[in-house]
């Protein structure tokens, strides 16, 4: 698609700040005004729109993504995107561990501290088990986790989902949150399976191109929650 209009600004609303083109409000896929709690995810998805060159690129609007999702998706029922996020907490990769004695030793020295803060932060005791058989969790730390869940804007919440996806752990999700870890930081915790792989049989260029989008896409979850809490990592 051509471009359409001369520039993109923030209006201050009654309701929050509103992204226009041109003056008029932008508006979501489902034909809600793109209006965001703070000034600074305005500016940013302004700035977005402003950095697009004569043939738009959604794949360079990442922050526009998130908010489309959020007022058409999330907002309208949060509870029930905690409860798909749950599920990630129900299974939570770092729960799981490698029959394999050394991968072991690493996953243990990586993941149990985050286990330990979940356990002090969240009251949510999860249960490690080796192989990769179902660990029955206790239904108290998952309502726990629930109940943190709880807590978070739907802004935050879609960035939780997106991290939880990738890593395949609400801890480390929560952690990204709470900023117990930098999003770095949790996508390399995530991939200790695929790092000893790679030590052992060698690197694959393109499951490592693959790994670098998801991370990349990490670090602009991270970016969304930065914008509602006002500080940087």
């Amino acid at each position: 698609m051509k471009r359409f209009y001369k520039e993109a600004t923030v209006a201050e609303t009654d309701n929050g700040f509103a992204v226009t083109l041109d003056g008029r409000t932008v508006r979501t896929p489902k034909g809600k005004a793109l209006v965001l709690p703070r000034r600074a995810l305005a500016d940013a998805i302004a700035a977005e729109w402003n950095g697009q060159g004569e043939e738009l690129d959604p794949a360079a609007m990442p922050m526009l993504r998130f908010a489309n999702t959020v007022l058409d998706g999330v907002a309208p029922d949060p509870g029930a995107v905690a409860a798909a996020i749950l599920r990630f907490g129900e299974n939570d990769l770092l729960c799981y561990r490698a029959e394999e004695r050394a991968l072991a030793e690493r996953q243990r020295a990586a993941w149990d501290p985050l286990l330990d803060w979940a356990r002090q932060r969240w009251s949510a005791h999860l249960r490690v088990a080796g192989g990769i058989g179902p660990v029955d969790q206790n239904p108290d730390a998952l309502e726990a986790l629930r109940e943190a869940l709880r807590g978070y804007d739907p802004y935050t919440l879609a960035a939780i989902q997106v991290i939880a996806a990738i890593t395949g752990s609400l801890v480390l999700a929560l952690a990204v949150a709470d900023r117990r870890l930098s999003p770095a930081a949790a996508f390399a915790a995530s991939r200790l399976d695929e790092a000893w792989q790679a030590e052992k049989w060698g690197a694959d260029a393109e499951a490592a191109a693959r790994a670098d989008n998801l991370a990349r896409e990490m670090a602009r979850a991270a970016a969304l929650m930065d914008t509602m809490t006002g500080a940087a990592r």
